[in-house]
């Protein structure tokens, strides 16, 4: 029987309302998306009932940063599935090693060390323990309207409209504005721990730093003996047209999270990779902190061919190409749809577009289903919306992406003047 299709579609939506979530499908109503995936492939998904494509430029916050179902990606899959399983967590394991080691040549500087997790939050949350236990300190700066996953240390690093229904919350996290040395400065004394910050923090808009930020991120941790941790499941494995986000910056944090991408959207894995000099808690404790399914030996094959991917000479040439090319077309929609489309927000192929309005983002969401686009606005900044391609986008589908939000702006301008 083939994986898609077996239930038509609204026997599919009463299923998954009655037995996943009826608020989704309620939200979907409203909003007046009924679109279920399907078939998917290369940029393009499709509903279910198969009479709607959509080229995929949320990818999920970069799942999938190699399209869907790459072939080489599936096919690695496979050809790990006839030896390996998950693995045991606790033990010695060839396949985490041959990963680590893949993983940190990758890094800057001397960020030698890896502790494999299943998802970014829980990686975040291991960064945090991390600074912590190495500290000893319990403060930990984070930015207002950041995000950083649902789970415990994470969750309170985040944004309060996903915290506050959980409080109490961890103690001991302040938030400063992103961008503001000079409140991050006033923020840090002598009981911080950490400070942690997305290096494009997505879901506040897609805000780009000073190009001077994170130096003086730098500067400060080091002046405080805290530890910086950066976020780049988002960001990173070329999304900004070098490795990781941080690289585009030029500075070496202490602890830098992956997640999303590394999985090349089929087998879910999470790394927290930090330097050398923090290693000493974990050696004491090397069993304080377990994840059952974190770093799965079926996963690290999985990933391996990721960064295999991602490793090759043009593939990072080919990111910048492509986000010039946006560049140059994205400024012309800039100068066409300047009523509505205020400003772009850009760093390699990690794009946003601030709107005129917050109540323009979901109208451009919304736009994109009828013009075949998927791209998302940012939840914390419903003005700014997501444009996260595929980083395998090719010139013709970039081209098409482009004329879409021609198609999308205008409907957009035409919809607000009705407000």
């Amino acid at each position: 029987m083939a994986a898609i299709g077996s239930m038509a579609k609204e026997r599919i939506i009463e299923s998954f309302a009655r037995h996943v979530s009826s608020g989704k499908v309620e939200f979907f109503r409203k909003a007046g998306i009924d679109f279920v995936f399907g078939k998917r492939e290369g940029v393009y998904v499709w509903d279910v009932a198969g009479r709607q494509r959509l080229i995929d430029c949320h990818c999920n916050g970069g799942v999938f940063n190699l399209g869907h179902r790459h072939p080489r990606v599936v096919a690695a899959l496979k050809a790990a599935l006839e030896e390996l399983d998950i693995g045991n967590h606790h033990f010695i394991s060839e396949h985490r090693a041959l990963l680590a080691e893949r993983l940190t040549a990758l890094c800057p500087g001397d960020l030698k060390r890896v502790v494999f997790g299943v998802g970014g939050g829980e990686a975040i949350d291991m960064a945090i323990k991390m600074a912590r236990a190495h500290t000893r300190r319990p403060k930990i700066i984070c930015a207002q309207g950041g995000y950083h996953g649902h789970t415990g240390f994470a969750l309170a690093a985040g944004d309060a409209k996903y915290s506050a229904p959980f409080a109490p919350l961890a103690p001991g996290f302040v938030q400063v504005p992103f961008g503001d040395l000079a409140a991050l400065a006033a923020a840090m004394d002598a009981d911080t721990a950490a400070v942690i910050f997305e290096t494009i923090p997505a879901t506040m808009g897609i805000v780009v730093p000073p190009e001077d930020y994170f130096a003086g991120v730098r500067r400060l941790c080091d002046q405080h003996g805290a530890v910086m941790i950066i976020d780049e499941v988002q960001s990173g494995l070329g999304r900004c047209g070098a490795v990781w986000g941080i690289d585009t910056f030029g500075v070496v944090p202490d602890i830098l999270v992956t997640a999303k991408g590394l999985s090349g959207g089929l087998y879910p894995i999470a790394a927290t990779i930090y330097r050398d000099h923090l290693n000493a808690f974990l050696h004491e404790n090397p069993f304080i902190h377990i994840s059952t399914f974190g770093g799965a030996e079926v996963g690290c094959h999985v990933a391996l061919e990721v960064l295999a991917i991602l490793e090759e000479p043009e593939f990072l040439a080919h990111v910048r190409r492509m986000a010039g090319r946006f560049a140059d077309g994205l400024a012309r929609l800039k100068e066409r749809h300047g009523a509505v489309l205020v400003e772009v927000r850009q760093r390699g192929l990690m794009m946003g577009l601030k709107l005129a309005h917050e109540a323009m983002g979901p109208l451009l969401t919304l736009a994109g289903f009828r013009f075949g686009l998927l791209c998302i606005y940012a939840n914390n900044d419903q003005s700014v919306n997501q444009l996260l391609p595929p980083l395998t986008i090719r010139e013709h589908e970039v081209d098409e992406v482009l004329a879409a939000l021609d198609g999308m702006l205008d409907w957009v301008e035409q919809a607000a003047a009705r407000m």
